[in-house]
């Protein structure tokens, strides 16, 4: 129970990392969550339920928009236009529509999946993996790892050499499992580590092993692959936290405090420097 309780409480700091390092699109997920039944299950989550629930949300006058532009692709050169027609969906859910960042990261993905460059397709993978570790809904998540995989995948296809992807492809099955699939966890583990045995210097793959850890619960080799990255990268905002986070964890609180401390010292985000007041109170 004490542990269950120590990660409770650590887990607010994260979402905070999250928002600081990704800007707003975690908090827009929660709030778009509502839109979703959350009778859902996982399994029959598609990307109809989700566009159904979001476009009901819009104006008459938005809904008109969005049906033209999704009906706009009648003849000619279909592919071209109907990247245009995605990018301009993409465009608008992200900059008209608040808590859209469901249906921009799909269209914006969908964009991806026509043109098939490694640029594209990776930007729209990662714009899903980014936001995959703030995502509370079993079914939202889940969804969210499958298309970015599948992005990853397709950018894989066109460089199998680019170290990042198969990192990137590796983080969708850490931060898109569930407690119920820890197998999900160590499989991508074991991506990235292919890249580690490689380039042990990969600092991207060390950081992410580093937080692949905190989610698996092991947390002496997730403090082991962080500390290696704040050797090499002594100014890594997020592989700091995530040290404190992990000590907090293990209830090493002295070194959480630590970790904390220098934290602070290296962000001026007041909201950042409040969570870790906080964090920092209730350590005693």
């Amino acid at each position: 129970m004490k542990k269950q309780q120590v990660i409770v409480a650590g887990s607010g700091v994260i979402i905070l990392v999250i928002f600081y390092f990704f800007g707003n699109t975690v908090p827009q997920l929660k709030k778009s969550v509502a839109t979703v039944p959350a009778e859902t299950a996982i399994q029959s989550l598609d990307i109809k339920t989700i566009l159904d629930a979001s476009r009901a949300k819009l104006s008459p006058e938005h809904q008109s928009y969005v049906s033209r532009l999704e009906n706009s692709v009648v003849r000619g050169n279909i592919q071209d236009q109907q990247i245009e027609a995605d990018r301009q969906l993409a465009g608008f859910w992200k900059d008209s529509v608040e808590n859209g960042f469901l249906p921009y990261a799909y269209y914006n993905g969908e964009a991806a999946k026509l043109e098939n460059s490694e640029k594209s397709l990776t930007f729209a993978a990662q714009l899903f993996l980014n936001n995959l570790r703030g995502q509370e809904n079993p079914a939202i998540k889940n969804w969210m790892a499958v298309e970015s995989r599948d992005l990853f995948e397709r950018a894989e296809k066109l460089n199998p050499g680019n170290d990042s992807t198969k990192i990137g492809l590796g983080a969708t099955y850490i931060f898109g499992s569930t407690a119920a699939e820890p197998q999900e966890v160590m499989k991508g583990i074991q991506e990235i580590l292919e890249v580690t045995r490689r380039d042990s210097l990969n600092m991207y793959a060390q950081l992410m092993l580093g937080l692949g850890g905190i989610e698996s619960g092991q947390y002496d080799k997730a403090i082991l692959r962080l500390l290696k990255v704040v050797h090499y990268d002594p100014g890594n905002l997020e592989a700091v936290l995530s040290l404190g986070d992990a000590y907090e964890r293990t209830g090493d609180n002295a070194s959480a405090k630590t970790w904390y401390t220098a934290a602070k010292k290296m962000t001026s985000n007041h909201e950042l420097i409040e969570a870790i007041n906080e964090r920092l109170g209730s350590l005693k």
